[in-house]
């Protein structure tokens, strides 16, 4: 029973920051319907059902958004709800019948989250693209990675989900909290752009400040500082150190054995290759393991880089149960953690093909709403 328990929320099928919206707005109790199309559209990476983690925790129904009669069923829907998840290009909710004029009319306090990479407007706004176009035009992607190479893409966390889902959950619940004063709903625009480029505030702040090169590979937090950065170890594995503050880098210097004076100045931009080479030197005549007991819970600021078979069976991950096991797929918990309402475990995925009608409708609609709609033949499902 999550913070978000009794609400309900119509999720339109999509892929990406959608599904991740969904997923966690589900995961804090929310009561989320998927209504996926009874066609494959063909997006996105395919898997196996058990593994597509986006779509945990909620049920789906399918329908066929070309016929009116199934859009009726949506708006009815979404009339019993407190908001709805798209993330289709600007236009095409509208021109389903399903655009927010028409569904505030249905209810009046519904929030309508939309999710898009380039925002509901702008010259950019109908042209397709994914989370790298999205992040290279905030300024985001050029500033990531090193000196002399090309910008090294961030897996797809820093624009979908980063500057995306996260940007429409937060979105989605704050205008839920202001509908509960006003009695009105809105339209929520969550663009990634937008998003990504609001997470680079501070890095904006510092460039302003001229304590930020445009240039990757040059600054304290883009692998620039010899202190700041990823070291190969004895046995080929990695660790990260980052002590940018003076205490803990003297401390860190101490744990390696290397004099203070046998380097430069710690913020001496114009010779950081010099103390990189004798940090590299150190660190490579220890394994990972020999200096995770070094160092590891000391103030040095450190961790060992681990892969994804290594990270969940770390000690410390282990502890917080940061990720946990669903339907034997190890998976990250819901996050974040609360101390009197704590959300139940998530299920495993559903795709409507898999779910039942009664299934998929409970809570949403009375047994006898359930068995008219299941004699209209316009769902698919059991």
């Amino acid at each position: 029973m999550g913070p978000l328990s009794g609400l309900k929320i119509v999720e339109m099928a999509g892929i990406g920051p959608g599904p991740m919206t969904a997923m966690m707005l589900s995961d804090m109790g929310a009561d989320v319907l998927r209504i996926e199309r009874q066609t494959d559209s063909g997006l996105g990476i395919r898997r196996p059902e058990k593994y597509d983690l986006l779509l945990r925790g909620r049920k789906a129904l399918a329908l066929d958004l070309k016929n009116k009669a199934s859009i009726e069923i949506v708006l009815d829907l979404i009339g019993r709800s407190d908001a709805l998840i798209e993330g289709f290009r600007p236009g095409v909710m509208e021109r389903l019948g399903l655009g927010p004029e028409i569904c505030l009319e249905r209810s009046p306090k519904l929030v309508f989250g939309r999710m898009t990479g380039w925002g509901q407007h702008g010259p950019l706004a109908q042209a397709a693209g994914h989370d790298l176009n999205y992040i290279a035009l905030t300024g985001a992607l050029n500033a990531i990675g090193r000196k002399g190479q090309l910008p090294a893409p961030p897996l797809n966390l820093l624009g979908d989900y980063a500057g995306g889902a996260t940007y429409l959950a937060f979105g989605i619940v704050c205008a839920m909290m202001e509908a509960q004063r006003s009695g009105k709903g809105q339209v929520v625009d969550a663009a990634i752009v937008d998003g990504t480029a609001h997470l680079m505030t501070s890095i904006f702040g510092m460039h302003g400040a001229g304590m930020m090169s445009p240039r990757r590979g040059e600054n304290v937090v883009d692998s620039g500082a010899f202190f700041y950065d990823i070291y190969e170890c004895a046995d080929g594995n990695l660790i990260s150190i980052a002590p940018i503050e003076g205490k803990f880098y003297k401390e860190l210097l101490e744990r390696l054995g290397i004099e203070e004076a046998d380097l430069p100045a710690q913020f001496d931009r114009a010779h950081w290759e010099a103390g990189r080479s004798v940090f590299a030197d150190v660190i490579k005549s220890k394994s990972r393991d020999e200096w995770c007991t070094i160092l590891e819970g000391t103030d040095v600021c450190f961790a060992p880089v681990l892969n994804l078979d290594e990270a969940p069976l770390h000690p410390h991950m282990k502890s917080r149960e940061t990720f946990i096991e669903v339907n034997g797929v190890v998976q990250p918990a819901p996050a974040p953690r609360f101390s009197r309402t704590v959300p139940d475990r998530p299920s495993p995925p559903r795709k409507a093909e898999n779910t039942s009608l009664a299934e998929a409708l409970d809570g949403w609609m009375t047994a006898a709403e359930i068995e008219a709609l299941r004699a209209t033949g316009l769902t698919v499902q059991s």
